[in-house]
């Protein structure tokens, strides 16, 4: 009876090592599987980190998000939420950082993640005691929004879209900011004798 008794622990400590093994080969796997030279998160404009931060925010503002984290220098959160079904709500959370390259450039990073909230029916109930002698009873239930998927958005296209539209405001910026110099050297030497 205890050659039995050995043979289950060993047999059971084996079993935990090949289990251990599994889930730390796996879990390598999908960190490998995550990282990639070709994701789309990120994306070098020309201009100062001032004009791209900036063109950045109006992007954000100009789609409806609201942002979280507006005082933020160079990382701006938003969320957008809609509402495609009455009993379903879909919220955007875009978290963007901007930084300058000091060489005339600078790099916008971006992730986005879609949340999927349901109406769930939650049961309720209610407790009622005197010292330690407490009873608790079913009183109802009652609808609550319930989160039932959450993900990373990998689709390149929605982040090419952002990115297109972050290029259409530092342009814009980029134009305001030629203007404003030639005025500012027509009226110097407006001012010159």
């Amino acid at each position: 009876m205890q050659g039995y008794g050995k043979a289950f622990v060993i047999g059971t400590t084996l079993l935990a090592a090949a289990l251990a093994t599994a889930c730390a080969s796996r879990r390598h796997d999908l960190a490998s599987d995550s990282i990639s030279a070709q994701a789309p998160f990120s994306r070098t404009f020309p201009g100062t980190g001032d004009a791209v931060c900036w063109s950045v925010k109006r992007a954000m503002l100009s789609q409806g998000y609201m942002l979280d984290r507006a005082t933020d220098t160079g990382v701006l959160t938003g969320t957008r939420d809609f509402q495609p079904d009455p009993k379903l709500n879909v919220s955007y959370h875009l978290q963007t950082t901007c930084a300058d390259n000091r060489n005339g450039t600078s790099i916008v990073f971006v992730t986005a993640t879609r949340e999927d909230s349901q109406l769930q029916k939650m049961k309720q109930s209610t407790s009622m005691g005197i010292g330690p002698a407490t009873i608790t009873m079913p009183s109802g239930s009652a609808k609550v929004l319930g989160v039932v998927r959450r993900e990373t958005i990998q689709d390149p296209d929605f982040y090419h879209r952002f990115f297109q539209l972050v290029q259409g405001f530092a342009d814009q910026e980029a134009l305001a900011q030629r203007a404003r110099s030639h005025a500012d050297a027509g009226q110097a030497q407006a001012r010159a004798p």
